[in-house]
């Protein structure tokens, strides 16, 4: 399937989709090359679109983020962002025996990758800083892709469902936050003011 027609798949039929990705042969390399690495970059580019050339707007004063340090902050957290997808999977991996769930580390992989689908198409309205928060929003939806995904994909028995599901989320949360964390503390961007 296509990249579009993936994403849209994923996000307007997911259960219909989610058998389907657990029927295909995919390898970790072609899930990165094919679909995230493509899809993860929307977030960091439109954040130094957003931080770096739109400006950020508070109680009547204006503020741009220097243009090197929007650059390298999206970058990265766009490198940061495809090892937090990695982190997941891997979570999602090692739990699965703990659940009554099959360990597979492709299946694993299936799931970090499609479920961030919602997060990383909502990131495109970083480009308006004043809208960031309708990503958080988005975000639930992602929640929602693993709550559907992740039995499918990991053979979880229905008794274990939901307790799999809430460590995986608690997991997805923690690497994710630590993501934006740590690309904050290394790139410093102390804003400009805007002419």
């Amino acid at each position: 399937m296509d990249l579009i027609g993936r994403v849209k798949a994923i996000i307007l039929k997911p259960k219909d989709t989610w058998e389907q990705i657990r029927r295909e042969e995919a390898a970790i390399k072609d899930l990165y090359t094919s679909y995230a690495a493509i899809l993860a970059i929307i977030p960091p580019a439109a954040t130094f679109i957003g931080w770096s050339v739109v400006g950020m707007s508070f109680m009547g004063f204006s503020y741009r983020m220097p243009f090197a340090s929007g650059i390298s902050y999206a970058v990265f957290h766009y490198v940061l962002s495809l090892i937090g997808i990695y982190v997941v999977a891997f979570v999602i991996d090692m739990l699965a025996p703990k659940f009554g769930s099959r360990k597979n580390m492709i299946n694993a992989m299936k799931v970090a990758v499609y479920a961030n689908t919602p997060n990383w198409i909502a990131g495109i309205l970083f480009i308006i800083p004043s809208l960031s928060p309708i990503v958080m929003v988005a975000s639930l939806y992602s929640l929602y892709l693993f709550y559907v995904g992740l039995p499918v994909l990991m053979e979880t028995p229905k008794e274990k469902i939901m307790g799999y599901i809430i460590v995986v989320i608690i997991a997805c949360i923690i690497v994710f936050y630590l993501t934006g964390m740590i690309a904050r503390i290394v790139i410093p961007g102390k804003g400009m003011m805007m002419p």
